[in-house]
């Protein structure tokens, strides 16, 4: 009797699909069972289908993939429609793979199971909660998983799964290390347990090296099947009490990276259903690990180029405090361009432009290089690198930024310094502080300005001149301006991070800071700078300006310094001091600005406004009238009981201004008219080379302890 004829008379068909060509041949057995006329028949993917509920044929191609991953017998449940849609019977199929190149064909059998009622569908098994369960379980799983920012993250989450129907009571995740397994981490052992396991070689006879040699799944459902299989590791699992192991290959990118073991204390069969949810789970720990392992790789590179290009601060500069801080973008390698330098100048020696050195001199330095990426931070570190060298050659903050933008200029001077945006440029503040006189002198190279927190927590943001950021030309000047940091006085600078991150532009992002400082007490600089930092990162910033904007757009560097005072600090005037070049009259505009800023806290708003207006009638006086340019200084003395403003202007001419009466139409010539109406004393005071002009305004009212 004929093999079909006798799967025939106990109601199996068999059938065959062929992959490449995309058809069935079923026997006539099978047919029947399908639906169709009892005989044999060839017919193409699409006919077969419309005979198969859809929900299955949907499920059937995952038991299928993992048949042929693991060459093993892909078995389902199906349910047979007619042409009405209803289901007229449920068979069993059992299937083998047949791999031929990137192609198979699966071999199996059809066999009619317990009948169903027609219109049941949504009660049978195929559909039933333990499915819907597994669903949401991948679902969940995949989610948490994809979430996990370290290995140690990808563990646990690994370790706290609960798997529907068949919750595993020990885990351990496997990987290689040259010819040896090593254990990543496992779950439901005591750590002295992992000593066997813990460098074991590839070669060995353990379900795990076994599983890594051959990138092939191992379902052990019994100790005996255990013992049959690895006798010789048998003895290392039998402790453990488990009754079934699945090793499953971790793969990424076609490559085994590992295993991963689940092992049950209840039997389990390792249905096509379980092995399925075993597989797709080992697929999104093995994803998740891989990428856990790329990020902190990034993160090491990170923190080690960062140790690498920041300087150590260290205890002991004598006479100051000195704090920073540096927070990259969020994005890559959490590098950038942005950096900051603490540099002890030589001290005692002459310079090689023949000015003598102090005997206690240091430089601080911050700057930013176009860019958030790996170059950027190489550059950053090059640069850095010079400017150290060319400041420790005892040259003068405007020789080392010239010197500093001809090297950057000839490092970028290619294709390989370029960015999407040009060749690439860094912005640079460079400053030497005397620590003993407090002078403090700065070369500016298209940085933010630095700003000075006084005893009386006044904070100015100092004008300065400035040149080109660095790299651009090869040749470029760098002005140097001069102010003096008085004992207890705190000096920041900063990159553009710290203003405009969090939807601020320059302006707007100095009122926070300024608001900042002015809060703080000065004492704490470390406490200061990590306050500086909060109010742009931390939940507070997202309350104000720009509140959906990304607080990991640009980095950030920050530096404060202060100088120790030696004793009590003795009350200092409030003073600010910038010089405005005949070739800058737009900086006419900061001298108002700094007046405002100096009289932040003015009683008299009337008085405010006249002062900046006098003080802009000086300087605009002196840029028209000479040849020179204008220092402006102006400080607040208290008294007793009150505060005086004392404004000078000078400059280097010896013509004396004098009093006009201009007529109605006149544009000019009202400068001492003003001065004499609303200032409470004014004058002209001759010098040895120019003039000094002068004025001074009483605050009203009483103002016990006006300055700290």
């Amino acid at each position: 009797m004929r093999t079909e004829d006798v799967l025939a008379a106990i109601a199996t068909g068999l059938w065959r699909w062929d992959n490449a060509s995309g058809t069935f041949s079923l026997d006539a057995e099978a047919a029947r069972l399908l639906g169709l006329p009892a005989e044999p028949v060839r017919l193409s993917e699409a006919a077969v289908r419309s005979r198969f509920h859809p929900v299955d044929w949907n499920e059937i191609g995952g038991v299928v993939n993992l048949a042929v991953a693991e060459e093993t017998l892909a078995e389902s449940r199906l349910r047979i429609m007619d042409e009405h849609g209803r289901v007229i019977r449920t068979v069993r199929s059992r299937s083998k793979p047949l791999v031929e190149g990137n192609d198979y064909q699966l071999v199996g059998t059809l066999q009619e199971v317990a009948e169903q009622a027609p219109g049941a569908a949504s009660r049978t098994p195929v559909t039933g909660d333990w499915r819907r369960s597994r669903e949401a379980f991948l679902l969940d799983a995949g989610r948490a998983l994809a979430e996990a920012r370290s290995t140690a993250e990808v563990l646990r989450v690994a370790a706290s799964l609960s798997m529907p129907g068949f919750s595993p009571d020990g885990l351990a995740v496997f990987g290689v290390a040259g010819d040896r397994l090593t254990i990543i981490g496992h779950h439901g052992q005591s750590q002295d347990d992992e000593g066997p396991f813990a460098s074991m070689s590839l070669d060995t006879d353990y379900p795990a090296a076994e599983v890594v040699r051959t990138g092939r799944a191992i379902y052990l459902p019994s100790p005996e099947e255990y013992l049959r299989r690895f006798p010789v590791t048998w003895p290392l699992a039998r402790r453990f009490g488990r009754r079934s192991w699945a090793f499953v290959p971790l793969v990424v990118a076609g490559r085994t990276m590992g295993a991963w073991m689940a092992a049950f204390k209840h039997p389990v069969a390792f249905t096509p259903d379980e092995r399925s949810v075993l597989t797709t789970v080992a697929r999104m720990l093995a994803q998740a690990l891989a990428r856990a392992g790329v990020a902190e790789s990034e993160r090491e590179l990170s923190l080690g180029l960062q140790r690498t290009m920041m300087p150590v601060l260290g205890p002991g500069i004598p006479g100051i405090h000195v704090a920073a801080r540096y927070v990259p973008t969020g994005g890559g390698l959490q590098v950038g361009g942005d950096w900051y330098d603490v540099i002890r100048l030589p001290g005692g020696a002459s310079r090689p432009d023949g000015n003598g050195g102090g005997a206690g001199r240091i430089a601080l330095v911050i700057g930013d290089v176009q860019g958030h990426d790996v170059r950027a931070a190489g550059l950053m570190g090059q640069l850095r690198i010079a400017l150290r060298a060319y400041a420790s050659e005892g040259h003068r903050p405007d020789a080392v930024l010239s010197r500093a933008s001809r090297f950057l200029y000839g490092i970028t001077d290619g294709d390989d310094g370029e960015s999407e945006n040009g060749p690439r440029f860094a912005t640079c503040l460079y400053l030497e502080v005397d620590l003993e006189t407090g002078t403090v002198d700065i070369a500016r190279a298209g940085h933010p300005d630095p700003a000075v927190r006084m005893n009386d927590g006044t904070v100015l943001l100092r004008p300065t001149a400035g040149g080109l950021p660095l790299g651009i030309v090869p040749d470029t000047d760098y002005p140097t301006t001069r102010l003096t940091l008085d004992p207890g006085e705190t000096l920041m600078i900063c990159t553009d991070g710290l203003l405009e991150t969090g939807g601020h532009d320059l302006d707007s992002g100095w009122e926070r800071v300024r608001k900042l400082l002015e809060s703080h007490d000065g004492e704490d600089l470390e406490q200061l700078a990590d306050t500086l930092v909060e109010a742009v990162h931390g939940p507070g910033s997202h309350h104000t300006t720009g509140p959906l904007a990304d607080r990991r757009e640009d980095d950030i560097a920050v530096l404060l310094l202060s100088r120790r005072p030696a004793g009590t600090v003795r009350e200092t005037p409030r003073r600010t001091l910038m010089t405005i070049a005949q070739a800058e009259p737009e900086r006419i505009a900061e001298a108002r600005e700094q007046m405002r800023q100096l009289l932040h806290d003015w009683a008299d708003e009337d008085q405010l406004d006249s002062a900046v207006l006098m003080v802009s009638e000086m300087v605009t006086n002196v840029l028209v009238h000479t040849d020179g340019d204008a220092l402006l200084v102006a400080e607040v003395v208290c008294g007793k009981r009150s505060r005086r403003l004392r404004v000078e202007v000078s400059d280097t001419s010896d013509e004396l201004p004098h009093r006009r009466q201009p007529g109605e139409m006149a544009s000019s010539g009202r400068g001492l008219v003003l001065m004499e109406m609303l200032a409470h004393a004014w004058g002209v005071d001759p010098r040895g080379e120019g003039k000094s002009i002068w004025f001074e305004l009483n605050e009203p009212g009483t103002t016990e302890g006006c300055c700290g």
